[in-house]
């Protein structure tokens, strides 16, 4: 079973960067929206009760993030907890912070990380085998999950371009959330790293998760749970066949890994979102007791900016949100794969200027958006270094 260890990451091993291109860098701070009179006090309000719709959903991003995260690492937490980010570290380009006043208002944005390492690394030093955007319109509750695809070929923010879970590497959850902004004219702030441990844990916790397991899967899940069990020191039980069905934690943690199918890592991907959502489902169920036990237990499995006592004080809310859409970056018509000079093979965005356009309607309902100079710059540079290296 050693293969399903070795070959997840034979591509994944540090490269040397090249340096060329440019962005901003700047502050990020959000403005504060606090201006006029007569009206203050109801301001006030307004801001409090979207502050409370966060909260509500981060109790539902700290449970089912877990089922996204198929990860090699936390069997112990020395590195856990809630992490105090600085804003000044994190870049937002000049454009994003108009559309937070027009078309990206009322919405709250988080990444969610899951980490490659089996040694409890979560601030740095490995590379981010899932990233994902938590996209949530505060007042409908409707949540959109967006995979960023691990190799794709994107600014590292720091003008070096590589694929882009080497930032996590690089300047942990600072430098992997600037080159998400950078690249995608986001304006996330916070962030959540766990270990596969968590989800483990957290599935089982919820009662499992109802998942439909096709032929081509069921051998692969039960190598990946079998290495996973080995990790973990516990017992396993094999899937015996196929089919919608219950899966307990390991089980659902095995399907997550699956990469040995058609689709390769782009499927791999969709089932991370498939089974968020089956945890979603079940998450609604619980009751908040059991909710409580499972946030406090997750949370000492994650690395986050999110404080825990704010998220359990507003669990009894957490059926008001939903996931409503999910969906890949880049997008399928517009994405292309190829070996990158000592890069390796690559995810590449034929133009990544048009994905950030189609990213902004799918998330904010944008058809009109302009992308900004810097992930022009960046659009530039990415088709100059891979013209010539892609395939469709």
């Amino acid at each position: 079973m050693a293969k399903y260890y070795e070959d997840e990451y034979e591509d994944e091993r540090p490269r040397k960067k090249s340096s060329s291109g440019s962005g901003n860098r700047n502050g990020g701070k959000r403005p504060a929206g606090k201006k006029g009179s007569g009206k203050k006090s109801s301001k006030k309000q307004q801001a409090k009760k979207q502050r409370t719709r966060i909260i509500i959903f981060v109790i539902e991003i700290i449970i089912l993030v877990v089922a996204v995260f198929v990860l090699y690492a936390v069997m112990s937490a020395t590195t856990s907890g809630k992490v105090k980010i600085d804003e000044g570290d994190i870049i937002i380009n000049d454009t994003v912070k108009k559309a937070e006043e027009t078309t990206m208002k009322g919405y709250r944005n988080i990444a969610l990380f899951g980490v490659d390492s089996t040694s409890g690394a979560l601030t740095k030093n490995t590379r981010s085998d899932t990233i994902m955007i938590a996209s949530i319109n505060q007042d409908t509750g409707e949540c959109k999950l967006v995979s960023v695809y691990r190799d794709t070929y994107l600014n590292l923010s720091n003008d070096s371009y590589n694929k882009c879970n080497a930032a996590y590497a690089k300047g942990g959850p600072e430098m992997a959330i600037s080159m998400l902004n950078m690249n995608l004219d986001m304006n996330i702030t916070d962030f959540v790293t766990v270990g596969f441990a968590g989800l483990t844990d957290t599935i089982n916790a919820l009662g499992g998760v109802y998942i439909d397991v096709d032929d081509a899967e069921i051998n692969h899940l039960n190598n990946y749970q079998l290495c996973i069990a080995e990790d973990l020191k516990r017992s396993y039980t094999p899937v015996s066949s196929t089919g919608y069905q219950l899966l307990d934690g390991l089980q659902a943690t095995g399907y997550c890994r699956i990469r040995y199918t058609a689709g390769d890592d782009f499927k791999r991907a969709e089932r991370q979102r498939e089974v968020l959502s089956a945890v979603a489902d079940q998450a609604k169920k619980a009751s908040l007791p059991a909710l409580t036990e499972t946030a406090n237990s997750v949370f000492d499995e994650v690395y986050t900016s999110l404080d825990l006592s704010e998220i359990v004080e507003m669990l009894g809310n957490v059926g008001s949100y939903y996931i409503a859409d999910n969906a890949g970056f880049p997008q399928e018509s517009n994405r292309a794969t190829g070996t990158i000079g000592s890069k390796g093979s690559c995810v590449v965005p034929v133009s990544l200027e048009d994905n950030v356009k189609w990213l902004h309607q799918f998330l904010f309902n944008d058809y009109d958006y302009q992308p900004s100079a810097t992930v022009k710059e960046c659009s530039d540079k990415i088709y100059s270094d891979t013209n010539g290296y892609l395939k469709k």
